[in-house]
Protein backbone atom coordinates (compact mmCIF):
# COMPACT_ATOMS: atom_id res chain seq x y z
CA UNK A 1 0.00 0.00 0.00
CA UNK A 2 1.02 3.64 -0.16
CA UNK A 3 1.06 6.15 2.70
CA UNK A 4 -0.40 9.64 2.58
CA UNK A 5 2.78 11.29 1.26
CA UNK A 6 3.37 8.69 -1.45
CA UNK A 7 5.90 6.55 0.41
CA UNK A 8 5.40 2.82 -0.14
CA UNK A 9 4.73 0.75 2.98
CA UNK A 10 4.99 -3.04 3.13
CA UNK A 11 1.99 -4.51 4.95
CA UNK A 12 1.45 -8.16 5.91
CA UNK A 13 -1.86 -9.81 6.78
CA UNK A 14 -2.21 -13.01 8.83
CA UNK A 15 -5.28 -15.02 9.83
CA UNK A 16 -8.99 -14.56 9.18
CA UNK A 17 -9.90 -10.98 8.16
CA UNK A 18 -13.28 -11.57 9.76
CA UNK A 19 -11.74 -12.03 13.21
CA UNK A 20 -10.83 -9.11 15.51
CA UNK A 21 -7.99 -7.19 13.89
CA UNK A 22 -4.72 -6.59 15.75
CA UNK A 23 -2.32 -4.14 14.09
CA UNK A 24 1.25 -4.49 15.35
CA UNK A 25 3.74 -1.62 15.04
CA UNK A 26 7.44 -2.42 15.45
CA UNK A 27 10.18 -0.27 16.93
CA UNK A 28 13.83 0.56 16.34
CA UNK A 29 16.01 -0.98 14.96
CA UNK A 30 13.56 -3.77 14.01
CA UNK A 31 11.18 -4.54 11.19
CA UNK A 32 7.82 -6.34 11.18
CA UNK A 33 9.46 -9.73 11.83
CA UNK A 34 9.97 -8.79 15.49
CA UNK A 35 6.33 -9.90 15.92
CA UNK A 36 6.64 -13.26 14.13
CA UNK A 37 6.33 -15.32 17.31
CA UNK A 38 3.34 -13.31 18.51
CA UNK A 39 1.69 -13.55 15.09
CA UNK A 40 1.93 -17.34 15.02
CA UNK A 41 -0.02 -17.54 18.27
CA UNK A 42 -2.58 -14.79 17.69
CA UNK A 43 -3.44 -15.62 14.07
CA UNK A 44 -5.48 -18.66 15.10
CA UNK A 45 -8.25 -16.47 16.52
CA UNK A 46 -7.34 -12.98 15.30
CA UNK A 47 -6.63 -11.10 12.11
CA UNK A 48 -3.08 -9.87 12.69
CA UNK A 49 -1.55 -7.13 10.57
CA UNK A 50 2.11 -6.15 10.69
CA UNK A 51 3.92 -3.58 8.60
CA UNK A 52 7.37 -2.13 8.09
CA UNK A 53 7.45 1.47 9.23
CA UNK A 54 9.00 4.02 6.91
CA UNK A 55 12.73 3.53 6.51
CA UNK A 56 12.63 -0.09 7.72
CA UNK A 57 12.26 -3.52 6.15
CA UNK A 58 10.65 -3.51 2.69
CA UNK A 59 9.07 -0.05 3.09
CA UNK A 60 10.39 3.05 1.41
CA UNK A 61 12.85 5.52 2.88
CA UNK A 62 11.92 9.18 3.37
CA UNK A 63 14.01 11.67 1.41
CA UNK A 64 14.72 13.84 4.44
CA UNK A 65 14.62 13.96 8.22
CA UNK A 66 11.17 15.54 8.27
CA UNK A 67 9.82 12.30 6.84
CA UNK A 68 10.39 10.66 10.24
CA UNK A 69 8.24 13.16 12.13
CA UNK A 70 5.72 11.65 14.55
CA UNK A 71 2.91 13.30 12.56
CA UNK A 72 3.94 11.37 9.44
CA UNK A 73 4.26 8.13 11.38
CA UNK A 74 0.79 8.62 12.87
CA UNK A 75 -0.63 9.23 9.39
CA UNK A 76 0.97 5.97 8.24
CA UNK A 77 -0.73 4.10 11.06
CA UNK A 78 -4.09 5.63 10.16
CA UNK A 79 -3.61 4.63 6.53
CA UNK A 80 -2.85 1.04 7.51
CA UNK A 81 -5.85 0.87 9.84
CA UNK A 82 -8.18 2.24 7.16
CA UNK A 83 -6.89 -0.24 4.60
CA UNK A 84 -7.00 -3.43 6.64
CA UNK A 85 -10.13 -2.79 8.73
CA UNK A 86 -12.27 -0.09 7.12
CA UNK A 87 -15.47 -1.08 8.91
CA UNK A 88 -14.41 -2.05 12.44
CA UNK A 89 -12.12 -0.68 15.14
CA UNK A 90 -8.73 -2.35 15.52
CA UNK A 91 -6.63 -3.38 18.47
CA UNK A 92 -3.12 -1.94 18.47
CA UNK A 93 0.05 -3.65 19.72
CA UNK A 94 3.23 -1.62 19.60
CA UNK A 95 6.83 -1.98 20.78
CA UNK A 96 9.61 0.56 21.36
CA UNK A 97 9.41 3.38 18.75
CA UNK A 98 6.31 1.70 17.40
CA UNK A 99 4.70 2.37 20.78
CA UNK A 100 6.01 5.95 20.82
CA UNK A 101 4.36 6.74 17.49
CA UNK A 102 1.19 4.86 18.44
CA UNK A 103 0.87 6.86 21.66
CA UNK A 104 1.12 10.00 19.55
CA UNK A 105 -1.59 8.68 17.24
CA UNK A 106 -4.12 7.76 19.93
CA UNK A 107 -3.65 10.77 22.24
CA UNK A 108 -4.48 14.43 21.93
CA UNK A 109 -3.45 17.63 23.65
CA UNK A 110 -5.95 19.20 26.06
CA UNK A 111 -8.96 20.59 24.22
CA UNK A 112 -8.32 18.59 21.04
CA UNK A 113 -10.08 15.59 19.58
CA UNK A 114 -8.10 12.36 19.28
CA UNK A 115 -5.21 12.87 16.93
CA UNK A 116 -4.72 11.54 13.42
CA UNK A 117 -8.31 10.70 12.55
CA UNK A 118 -8.34 7.57 14.72
CA UNK A 119 -11.35 8.58 16.81
CA UNK A 120 -13.59 5.53 17.06
CA UNK A 121 -11.11 3.42 15.08
CA UNK A 122 -9.12 1.97 18.00
CA UNK A 123 -10.65 -0.64 20.32
CA UNK A 124 -7.58 -1.10 22.55
CA UNK A 125 -3.87 -0.39 22.71
CA UNK A 126 -1.17 -2.62 24.20
CA UNK A 127 2.10 -0.72 24.64
CA UNK A 128 5.53 -2.24 25.28
CA UNK A 129 8.78 -0.43 26.08
CA UNK A 130 7.80 2.82 24.38
CA UNK A 131 6.03 5.69 26.19
CA UNK A 132 4.46 8.80 24.77
CA UNK A 133 7.25 11.35 24.25
CA UNK A 134 5.19 14.07 25.91
CA UNK A 135 4.75 11.80 28.93
CA UNK A 136 8.53 11.31 28.96
CA UNK A 137 8.99 15.06 29.17
CA UNK A 138 6.49 15.27 32.02
CA UNK A 139 8.25 12.37 33.75
CA UNK A 140 11.63 14.11 33.73
CA UNK A 141 9.99 17.35 34.81
CA UNK A 142 8.70 15.59 37.93
CA UNK A 143 5.05 15.99 36.95
CA UNK A 144 3.99 12.31 36.93
CA UNK A 145 4.64 11.47 40.58
CA UNK A 146 7.92 9.71 39.85
CA UNK A 147 10.49 9.68 42.63
CA UNK A 148 13.90 11.27 42.23
CA UNK A 149 15.45 7.82 42.25
CA UNK A 150 13.18 6.69 39.40
CA UNK A 151 13.99 9.79 37.39
CA UNK A 152 17.73 9.35 37.96
CA UNK A 153 17.57 5.68 37.01
CA UNK A 154 15.77 6.45 33.75
CA UNK A 155 18.18 9.28 33.00
CA UNK A 156 21.10 6.87 33.26
CA UNK A 157 19.31 4.26 31.17
CA UNK A 158 18.62 6.85 28.44
CA UNK A 159 22.30 7.44 27.66
CA UNK A 160 21.93 6.07 24.14
CA UNK A 161 19.37 8.73 23.12
CA UNK A 162 22.02 11.44 23.33
CA UNK A 163 24.48 9.29 21.38
CA UNK A 164 21.97 8.59 18.60
CA UNK A 165 21.34 12.31 18.09
CA UNK A 166 25.01 13.12 17.45
CA UNK A 167 26.18 13.37 13.82
CA UNK A 168 28.20 10.65 12.09
CA UNK A 169 29.30 8.68 15.19
CA UNK A 170 26.23 6.43 15.59
CA UNK A 171 26.32 5.60 11.86
CA UNK A 172 29.97 4.58 12.25
CA UNK A 173 29.13 2.39 15.23
CA UNK A 174 26.42 0.57 13.29
CA UNK A 175 28.48 0.20 10.12
CA UNK A 176 31.47 -1.10 12.07
CA UNK A 177 29.33 -3.83 13.61
CA UNK A 178 30.11 -2.74 17.16
CA UNK A 179 26.60 -1.49 17.95
CA UNK A 180 24.96 -4.59 16.51
CA UNK A 181 27.29 -6.88 18.44
CA UNK A 182 26.54 -5.01 21.66
CA UNK A 183 22.76 -5.29 21.19
CA UNK A 184 23.02 -8.98 20.35
CA UNK A 185 25.28 -9.76 23.31
CA UNK A 186 23.42 -7.80 25.97
CA UNK A 187 19.83 -8.48 24.91
CA UNK A 188 20.08 -11.96 23.41
CA UNK A 189 18.59 -11.04 20.03
CA UNK A 190 19.93 -11.13 16.51
CA UNK A 191 21.85 -8.25 15.01
CA UNK A 192 19.54 -5.71 13.35
CA UNK A 193 19.78 -4.98 9.64
CA UNK A 194 22.20 -2.18 8.89
CA UNK A 195 19.73 -0.18 6.76
CA UNK A 196 17.07 -0.26 9.49
CA UNK A 197 19.55 0.75 12.17
CA UNK A 198 21.04 3.66 10.22
CA UNK A 199 17.74 5.03 8.85
CA UNK A 200 16.01 4.85 12.22
CA UNK A 201 18.52 7.21 13.83
CA UNK A 202 16.48 10.02 12.27
CA UNK A 203 13.62 9.13 14.63
CA UNK A 204 15.70 10.38 17.53
CA UNK A 205 17.08 13.43 15.71
CA UNK A 206 13.73 14.63 14.40
CA UNK A 207 11.46 14.00 17.39
CA UNK A 208 13.30 14.07 20.71
CA UNK A 209 14.37 17.72 20.83
CA UNK A 210 10.97 19.07 19.80
CA UNK A 211 8.77 16.80 21.90
CA UNK A 212 10.75 16.81 25.14
CA UNK A 213 11.25 20.56 25.19
CA UNK A 214 7.58 21.51 25.62
CA UNK A 215 5.71 18.43 26.82
CA UNK A 216 1.92 18.40 26.83
CA UNK A 217 -0.37 16.20 28.99
CA UNK A 218 -1.67 14.27 25.99
CA UNK A 219 -4.62 12.09 26.92
CA UNK A 220 -6.52 9.10 25.51
CA UNK A 221 -9.77 7.39 26.39
CA UNK A 222 -8.76 4.21 24.58
CA UNK A 223 -8.43 1.12 26.84
CA UNK A 224 -4.66 0.87 27.35
CA UNK A 225 -2.52 -1.99 28.57
CA UNK A 226 1.15 -1.39 29.36
CA UNK A 227 3.47 -4.40 29.36
CA UNK A 228 6.52 -3.17 31.26
CA UNK A 229 9.48 -5.61 31.31
CA UNK A 230 11.23 -5.27 34.65
CA UNK A 231 14.61 -5.99 33.07
CA UNK A 232 14.34 -3.44 30.25
CA UNK A 233 17.77 -1.81 29.83
CA UNK A 234 16.38 1.24 28.07
CA UNK A 235 12.88 2.08 29.30
CA UNK A 236 12.18 1.65 33.01
CA UNK A 237 8.76 0.45 34.23
CA UNK A 238 8.35 3.71 36.17
CA UNK A 239 8.43 5.87 33.06
CA UNK A 240 6.05 3.59 31.20
CA UNK A 241 3.48 3.15 33.93
CA UNK A 242 3.05 6.47 35.77
CA UNK A 243 0.45 7.61 33.28
CA UNK A 244 -2.94 7.01 34.91
CA UNK A 245 -3.73 10.73 34.64
CA UNK A 246 -3.35 10.55 30.85
CA UNK A 247 -4.86 7.11 30.21
CA UNK A 248 -7.67 6.59 32.74
CA UNK A 249 -8.73 3.22 31.27
CA UNK A 250 -5.32 1.73 32.08
CA UNK A 251 -3.93 -1.71 32.90
CA UNK A 252 -0.33 -2.31 33.97
CA UNK A 253 1.62 -5.56 33.93
CA UNK A 254 5.20 -5.56 35.16
CA UNK A 255 6.71 -8.62 33.54
CA UNK A 256 9.97 -10.51 33.99
CA UNK A 257 12.02 -10.04 30.89
CA UNK A 258 14.07 -7.58 28.89
CA UNK A 259 13.48 -4.97 26.21
CA UNK A 260 12.96 -7.53 23.46
CA UNK A 261 10.50 -9.64 25.41
CA UNK A 262 8.34 -9.52 22.30
CA UNK A 263 10.91 -11.90 20.77
CA UNK A 264 11.92 -13.92 23.82
CA UNK A 265 8.43 -14.52 25.28
CA UNK A 266 5.95 -14.11 22.43
CA UNK A 267 3.58 -16.48 24.23
CA UNK A 268 3.22 -14.07 27.14
CA UNK A 269 2.78 -11.03 24.90
CA UNK A 270 0.18 -12.84 22.78
CA UNK A 271 -1.79 -13.98 25.83
CA UNK A 272 -1.84 -10.48 27.31
CA UNK A 273 -3.09 -9.02 24.02
CA UNK A 274 -5.70 -11.75 23.60
CA UNK A 275 -7.03 -11.18 27.12
CA UNK A 276 -7.53 -7.47 26.50
CA UNK A 277 -9.08 -8.04 23.08
CA UNK A 278 -11.53 -10.55 24.54
CA UNK A 279 -12.49 -8.27 27.42
CA UNK A 280 -13.02 -5.24 25.17
CA UNK A 281 -15.17 -7.54 23.04
CA UNK A 282 -17.47 -8.25 25.98
CA UNK A 283 -15.88 -11.19 27.81
CA UNK A 284 -15.29 -11.25 31.54
CA UNK A 285 -11.77 -10.02 32.28
CA UNK A 286 -9.15 -12.70 32.87
CA UNK A 287 -7.88 -12.71 36.48
CA UNK A 288 -4.49 -11.36 35.39
CA UNK A 289 -6.19 -8.53 33.52
CA UNK A 290 -8.21 -7.63 36.60
CA UNK A 291 -4.98 -7.59 38.58
CA UNK A 292 -3.40 -5.34 35.94
CA UNK A 293 -6.34 -2.92 36.26
CA UNK A 294 -5.95 -2.76 40.04
CA UNK A 295 -2.19 -2.20 39.71
CA UNK A 296 -2.76 0.79 37.45
CA UNK A 297 -4.98 2.75 39.81
CA UNK A 298 -3.40 5.88 41.33
CA UNK A 299 -2.09 5.08 44.78
CA UNK A 300 -2.34 1.33 44.23
CA UNK A 301 -0.25 -0.74 46.62
CA UNK A 302 2.05 -3.60 45.75
CA UNK A 303 -0.55 -6.23 46.71
CA UNK A 304 -3.80 -4.71 45.48
CA UNK A 305 -5.57 -7.43 43.51
CA UNK A 306 -2.72 -9.93 43.90
CA UNK A 307 -3.40 -13.63 44.52
CA UNK A 308 -1.64 -15.42 47.38
CA UNK A 309 -1.88 -19.12 48.29
CA UNK A 310 -0.94 -20.15 51.84
CA UNK A 311 -0.87 -23.77 53.01
CA UNK A 312 -1.22 -24.67 56.66
CA UNK A 313 -3.27 -21.48 56.98
CA UNK A 314 -5.75 -22.83 59.51
CA UNK A 315 -3.71 -21.45 62.41
CA UNK A 316 -0.36 -20.02 63.48
CA UNK A 317 2.06 -18.56 60.98
CA UNK A 318 -0.10 -19.62 58.04
CA UNK A 319 -3.20 -17.84 59.34
CA UNK A 320 -1.25 -14.71 60.24
CA UNK A 321 0.47 -14.65 56.83
CA UNK A 322 -2.82 -14.99 54.98
CA UNK A 323 -4.25 -12.14 57.03
CA UNK A 324 -1.19 -9.93 56.45
CA UNK A 325 -1.46 -10.21 52.67
CA UNK A 326 -5.24 -9.74 52.77
CA UNK A 327 -4.87 -6.52 54.77
CA UNK A 328 -2.71 -5.19 51.96
CA UNK A 329 -5.38 -5.86 49.36
CA UNK A 330 -4.49 -9.37 48.17
CA UNK A 331 -6.91 -12.17 47.50
CA UNK A 332 -5.86 -15.17 49.58
CA UNK A 333 -6.47 -18.88 49.09
CA UNK A 334 -6.47 -20.32 52.62
CA UNK A 335 -5.46 -23.99 52.41
CA UNK A 336 -5.32 -26.43 55.31
CA UNK A 337 -5.74 -30.12 56.09
CA UNK A 338 -8.42 -29.08 58.58
CA UNK A 339 -11.21 -27.65 56.45
CA UNK A 340 -13.00 -26.15 59.45
CA UNK A 341 -9.83 -24.31 60.48
CA UNK A 342 -9.44 -22.96 56.94
CA UNK A 343 -13.04 -21.73 57.09
CA UNK A 344 -12.37 -19.97 60.40
CA UNK A 345 -9.31 -18.24 58.98
CA UNK A 346 -11.30 -17.06 55.96
CA UNK A 347 -14.07 -15.77 58.24
CA UNK A 348 -11.59 -13.92 60.42
CA UNK A 349 -9.97 -12.33 57.38
CA UNK A 350 -13.36 -11.38 55.96
CA UNK A 351 -14.41 -9.74 59.21
CA UNK A 352 -11.11 -7.87 59.57
CA UNK A 353 -10.94 -6.59 56.00
CA UNK A 354 -14.60 -5.95 55.19
CA UNK A 355 -14.64 -2.35 56.40
CA UNK A 356 -11.39 -1.45 54.68
CA UNK A 357 -12.21 -2.93 51.28
CA UNK A 358 -9.06 -5.06 51.35
CA UNK A 359 -8.54 -8.55 49.98
CA UNK A 360 -10.80 -11.58 50.19
CA UNK A 361 -10.11 -15.10 51.46
CA UNK A 362 -11.13 -18.41 49.89
CA UNK A 363 -10.88 -21.52 52.12
CA UNK A 364 -9.91 -24.93 50.70
CA UNK A 365 -9.06 -28.29 52.20
CA UNK A 366 -5.87 -30.03 51.09
CA UNK A 367 -3.38 -32.60 52.34
CA UNK A 368 0.00 -31.32 51.15
CA UNK A 369 1.45 -34.83 51.52
CA UNK A 370 -0.85 -35.95 48.69
CA UNK A 371 0.71 -35.01 45.35
CA UNK A 372 -2.54 -35.47 43.43
CA UNK A 373 -4.40 -33.26 45.90
CA UNK A 374 -1.85 -30.46 45.58
CA UNK A 375 -1.96 -30.70 41.78
CA UNK A 376 -5.75 -30.40 41.92
CA UNK A 377 -5.40 -27.41 44.22
CA UNK A 378 -3.10 -25.67 41.75
CA UNK A 379 -5.35 -26.33 38.76
CA UNK A 380 -8.49 -25.32 40.69
CA UNK A 381 -6.88 -22.10 41.90
CA UNK A 382 -5.76 -21.23 38.36
CA UNK A 383 -9.23 -21.93 36.96
CA UNK A 384 -11.18 -20.04 39.63
CA UNK A 385 -8.84 -17.24 40.68
CA UNK A 386 -5.91 -17.13 38.24
CA UNK A 387 -2.22 -17.92 38.59
CA UNK A 388 -0.90 -16.94 42.04
CA UNK A 389 1.54 -14.11 42.55
CA UNK A 390 2.80 -15.66 45.80
CA UNK A 391 2.70 -19.20 47.19
CA UNK A 392 3.63 -19.81 50.83
CA UNK A 393 4.40 -23.48 51.51
CA UNK A 394 3.87 -23.28 55.25
CA UNK A 395 2.19 -26.56 56.26
CA UNK A 396 4.37 -28.63 58.59
CA UNK A 397 4.47 -30.81 61.68
CA UNK A 398 6.85 -31.08 64.63
CA UNK A 399 8.76 -34.11 65.84
CA UNK A 400 11.33 -34.50 68.64
CA UNK A 401 13.28 -37.37 70.12
CA UNK A 402 16.36 -39.41 69.41
CA UNK A 403 17.22 -40.87 66.04
CA UNK A 404 17.17 -44.36 67.54
CA UNK A 405 13.59 -43.91 68.75
CA UNK A 406 12.33 -42.49 65.46
CA UNK A 407 10.59 -45.28 63.58
CA UNK A 408 10.34 -45.62 59.82
CA UNK A 409 6.68 -44.63 59.99
CA UNK A 410 7.68 -41.53 61.97
CA UNK A 411 10.21 -40.65 59.30
CA UNK A 412 7.68 -41.33 56.57
CA UNK A 413 5.11 -39.00 58.10
CA UNK A 414 7.41 -36.02 58.75
CA UNK A 415 9.12 -36.32 55.36
CA UNK A 416 5.72 -36.58 53.63
CA UNK A 417 4.48 -33.35 55.20
CA UNK A 418 7.53 -31.18 55.82
CA UNK A 419 9.52 -32.05 52.70
CA UNK A 420 7.23 -33.68 50.15
CA UNK A 421 4.53 -31.13 50.98
CA UNK A 422 6.91 -28.34 50.00
CA UNK A 423 8.09 -30.25 46.93
CA UNK A 424 4.51 -30.82 45.78
CA UNK A 425 3.66 -27.14 46.24
CA UNK A 426 6.78 -25.96 44.43
CA UNK A 427 6.26 -28.36 41.52
CA UNK A 428 2.60 -27.56 40.97
CA UNK A 429 2.73 -23.79 41.35
CA UNK A 430 6.14 -23.04 39.82
CA UNK A 431 4.98 -24.77 36.64
CA UNK A 432 1.92 -22.51 36.54
CA UNK A 433 3.94 -19.38 37.22
CA UNK A 434 6.58 -20.24 34.63
CA UNK A 435 4.06 -20.92 31.88
CA UNK A 436 2.10 -17.78 32.78
CA UNK A 437 5.21 -15.66 32.32
CA UNK A 438 4.36 -12.87 34.75
CA UNK A 439 6.77 -13.90 37.51
CA UNK A 440 5.86 -14.58 41.12
CA UNK A 441 7.31 -15.67 44.42
CA UNK A 442 7.48 -18.87 46.46
CA UNK A 443 8.08 -18.87 50.21
CA UNK A 444 9.11 -22.19 51.75
CA UNK A 445 8.86 -22.24 55.52
CA UNK A 446 11.96 -23.99 56.87
CA UNK A 447 13.28 -23.37 60.38
CA UNK A 448 16.30 -22.19 62.29
CA UNK A 449 16.71 -25.92 62.92
CA UNK A 450 17.80 -26.14 59.27
CA UNK A 451 21.23 -24.83 60.25
CA UNK A 452 21.28 -25.59 64.00
CA UNK A 453 22.13 -29.25 64.73
CA UNK A 454 20.38 -30.90 67.68
CA UNK A 455 20.60 -34.35 69.22
CA UNK A 456 16.82 -34.36 69.75
CA UNK A 457 15.59 -33.01 66.41
CA UNK A 458 17.16 -35.35 63.86
CA UNK A 459 14.02 -35.94 61.81
CA UNK A 460 12.61 -32.43 62.04
CA UNK A 461 15.94 -30.71 61.33
CA UNK A 462 16.63 -33.04 58.41
CA UNK A 463 13.38 -32.09 56.68
CA UNK A 464 13.91 -28.38 57.30
CA UNK A 465 17.52 -28.52 56.09
CA UNK A 466 16.25 -30.17 52.94
CA UNK A 467 13.67 -27.41 52.49
CA UNK A 468 16.40 -24.78 52.84
CA UNK A 469 18.63 -26.44 50.24
CA UNK A 470 15.68 -27.07 47.91
CA UNK A 471 14.78 -23.38 48.12
CA UNK A 472 18.30 -22.25 47.29
CA UNK A 473 18.49 -24.58 44.28
CA UNK A 474 15.02 -23.64 43.07
CA UNK A 475 15.80 -19.94 43.40
CA UNK A 476 18.66 -20.33 40.94
CA UNK A 477 16.57 -22.39 38.54
CA UNK A 478 13.53 -20.09 38.47
CA UNK A 479 15.37 -16.76 38.38
CA UNK A 480 15.15 -16.46 34.60
CA UNK A 481 11.36 -16.75 34.84
CA UNK A 482 11.20 -13.86 37.31
CA UNK A 483 10.12 -16.19 40.12
CA UNK A 484 11.77 -15.51 43.47
CA UNK A 485 12.18 -18.16 46.16
CA UNK A 486 12.63 -17.45 49.86
CA UNK A 487 13.46 -19.90 52.65
CA UNK A 488 11.85 -18.59 55.84
CA UNK A 489 13.56 -19.66 59.04
CA UNK A 490 11.60 -18.76 62.18
CA UNK A 491 12.94 -19.52 65.63
CA UNK A 492 10.79 -20.02 68.71
CA UNK A 493 7.36 -18.80 67.67
CA UNK A 494 4.21 -19.11 69.72
CA UNK A 495 2.08 -21.40 67.54
CA UNK A 496 0.05 -24.58 67.99
CA UNK A 497 2.78 -26.76 66.50
CA UNK A 498 4.13 -27.46 70.00
CA UNK A 499 0.75 -28.86 71.08
CA UNK A 500 0.83 -31.47 68.33
CA UNK A 501 4.56 -32.23 68.16
CA UNK A 502 5.37 -35.94 68.30
CA UNK A 503 7.86 -36.89 71.04
CA UNK A 504 9.01 -40.24 69.73
CA UNK A 505 9.99 -43.03 72.09
CA UNK A 506 7.80 -41.67 74.91
CA UNK A 507 4.57 -43.06 76.31
CA UNK A 508 1.36 -41.09 75.86
CA UNK A 509 1.44 -39.50 79.29
CA UNK A 510 5.05 -38.34 78.99
CA UNK A 511 4.43 -37.05 75.49
CA UNK A 512 1.48 -35.01 76.73
CA UNK A 513 3.59 -33.51 79.50
CA UNK A 514 6.42 -32.62 77.12
CA UNK A 515 3.98 -30.96 74.74
CA UNK A 516 2.67 -28.80 77.60
CA UNK A 517 6.16 -27.89 78.80
CA UNK A 518 7.31 -26.98 75.30
CA UNK A 519 4.19 -24.92 74.71
CA UNK A 520 4.81 -23.04 77.96
CA UNK A 521 8.42 -22.41 76.93
CA UNK A 522 7.36 -20.94 73.60
CA UNK A 523 4.66 -18.90 75.33
CA UNK A 524 7.28 -17.30 77.58
CA UNK A 525 9.28 -16.40 74.46
CA UNK A 526 6.02 -14.89 73.13
CA UNK A 527 7.13 -14.21 69.56
CA UNK A 528 3.80 -14.03 67.77
CA UNK A 529 2.82 -15.42 64.35
CA UNK A 530 1.74 -11.92 63.36
CA UNK A 531 5.31 -10.69 63.69
CA UNK A 532 6.50 -13.58 61.55
CA UNK A 533 3.88 -12.73 58.93
CA UNK A 534 5.27 -9.22 58.59
CA UNK A 535 8.68 -10.76 57.95
CA UNK A 536 7.15 -12.94 55.24
CA UNK A 537 5.67 -9.96 53.41
CA UNK A 538 8.91 -7.98 53.63
CA UNK A 539 10.96 -10.96 52.47
CA UNK A 540 8.80 -11.29 49.36
CA UNK A 541 8.96 -7.56 48.66
CA UNK A 542 12.77 -7.64 48.96
CA UNK A 543 13.05 -10.96 47.12
CA UNK A 544 15.19 -12.23 49.99
CA UNK A 545 16.79 -15.66 49.45
CA UNK A 546 16.90 -16.45 53.18
CA UNK A 547 14.79 -14.88 55.91
CA UNK A 548 15.69 -15.72 59.50
CA UNK A 549 13.03 -14.22 61.75
CA UNK A 550 13.67 -14.20 65.49
CA UNK A 551 16.80 -13.03 67.26
CA UNK A 552 17.84 -16.63 67.96
CA UNK A 553 17.36 -17.50 64.29
CA UNK A 554 19.65 -14.61 63.27
CA UNK A 555 22.22 -15.49 65.93
CA UNK A 556 22.15 -19.15 64.97
CA UNK A 557 22.68 -18.35 61.31
CA UNK A 558 25.65 -16.14 62.15
CA UNK A 559 27.13 -18.82 64.41
CA UNK A 560 26.66 -21.49 61.75
CA UNK A 561 28.85 -19.45 59.43
CA UNK A 562 31.44 -18.21 61.91
CA UNK A 563 31.75 -21.09 64.38
CA UNK A 564 30.09 -24.35 63.34
CA UNK A 565 32.27 -26.20 65.87
CA UNK A 566 30.61 -24.25 68.68
CA UNK A 567 27.18 -25.27 67.42
CA UNK A 568 28.23 -28.92 67.26
CA UNK A 569 29.40 -28.70 70.85
CA UNK A 570 26.10 -27.18 71.95
CA UNK A 571 24.20 -29.84 70.00
CA UNK A 572 25.80 -32.58 72.12
CA UNK A 573 24.08 -31.18 75.21
CA UNK A 574 20.59 -32.41 76.03
CA UNK A 575 18.76 -29.08 76.21
CA UNK A 576 15.00 -28.73 76.52
CA UNK A 577 12.02 -30.33 78.28
CA UNK A 578 12.72 -33.78 79.78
Amino acid sequence: MVSTDGLALAVYSHGDPGAPTVVAVHGYPDDHTVFDGVVEILREHHHVVTYDVRGAGASGTPSGREGYDLERLAEDLRAVVDAVSPDAPVHLLAHDWGAIQTWHAVTAEPGEHQHSGLTGRVASFTSMSGPCLDHVGLFFAGRTGATRREILRQGLDSWYTALFRTPVLPELLWRSGLAGALVSATDGVGRPKLRDAVNGLELYRRNLPARLGDPQPRRTDVPVQVLAPRGDRYVTPAMQTRIAAYAPDLRVRRLPGGHWMVRTRPDVVARCVAELVAHVGGAEPAPALTRARAAARPGAGRWDGALVVVTGAGAGIGRATAAAFARRGARVVVADLDGDAAERTAELIGTATASGGAGRAFPVTVDVADEAAVSRLASDVAAEHGVPDVVVNNAGIGMAGSFADTTLSDWQRIVDVNLWGVIHGCRAFSALMGAHGEGGHIVNVASAAAYLPSRTLAAYATTKSAVLTLSECLRAELADDGIGVTALCPGFVRTDITRTTRFVGRDAGTEKRLQKETTALYARRNYTPERVAEHVVRAVERNAPLAPVTAEAHAGLLASRLSPALLRAIARRDIGPR
